[in-house]
């Protein structure tokens, strides 16, 4: 048992065993995309912290499918480059829950309607660096798009933390990929999908942010549960993420 759970820690839910590679080396400012065609041409920035590079390239794709700023989250004190010394660390900043500081601002912040916001997963769930970022900048009136890269599990939990760190924001539905799934294609066809969520949503006037629910509740209420592959699920199997309910009040999204 205990080598299972050392083998699960190792393979994902720390800090990802990627090579490390090169950052983005914009002095922790914004740097320019070509703007979007996407999301009704509304402002798009991709804001993304990266230890081994795996998110960074994930972010790179979004960045040049879309056309988005991009805005690297960077601590003030860098995690160490090592693997286990990083987990230590980030193990660390989770048991105390804290808040690393973060280099530089984005100073425009005002001007974006729609932020994806990207990173590993660490110890089950976001790097703690996320919730700083979070928590600096008012997202009322704002889209959220989550995302992260993994290498085994805890991909829902961590889009689910995202969603969580930014109530006052609406929310797409996010994406969560392996390293090796990391392509433009996969990134393609999911951009696809939630810019025709986005605009099917605008155009009705309907809400795009997202309830917290529990099991409690959802099976108290008749309805039809649906992942967001459109795929109908059961009360007794949703694992934690995003779904859309059915009910007679019409369609909605709910975090579970």
């Amino acid at each position: 048992m205990l080598l299972v759970s050392f083998l699960t820690i190792v393979s994902g839910s720390a800090c990802s065993n990627d090579n490390i590679m090169s950052e983005l080396d914009n002095d922790n400012e914004v740097i320019e995309g070509t703007g979007s065609a996407y999301f009704g041409g509304k402002k798009v920035l991709v804001a993304y912290f990266s230890w081994g590079g795996t998110t960074q390239r994930m972010a790179q794709h979004i960045q040049n499918i879309t056309g988005a700023d991009v805005f690297r989250i960077e601590p003030v004190t860098p995690y160490p480059t090592a693997y286990t010394p990083c987990t230590e660390v980030a193990r660390e900043e989770k048991d105390n829950n804290a808040r690393p500081a973060i280099k530089g601002t984005v100073n425009n912040w005002d001007d974006y309607d729609v932020v994806f916001i990207g990173c590993p997963v660490w110890w089950w769930t976001t790097p703690m660096i996320i919730h700083t970022f979070c928590e600096s900048y008012g997202f009322k009136g704002k889209t959220v798009v989550p995302f992260c890269t993994y290498a085994a599990t805890y991909r829902d939990e961590t889009l689910a933390e995202i969603v969580n760190s930014t109530p006052d924001a609406a929310h797409l539905a996010g994406e969560g990929l392996t390293s090796g799934r990391i392509t433009p294609s996969t990134i393609q066809t999911w951009i696809d999908l939630i810019n025709e969520e986005w605009n099917n949503q605008n155009s009705s006037g309907s809400s795009t942010s997202i309830s917290q629910v529990t099991t409690e509740v959802l099976s108290d209420i008749p309805q039809k549960i649906y992942d967001l592959s459109g795929r109908k699920v059961t009360v007794s199997n949703m694992t934690y993420g995003m779904y859309v309910i059915k009910d007679s009040n019409g369609s909605r999204k709910v975090l579970r």
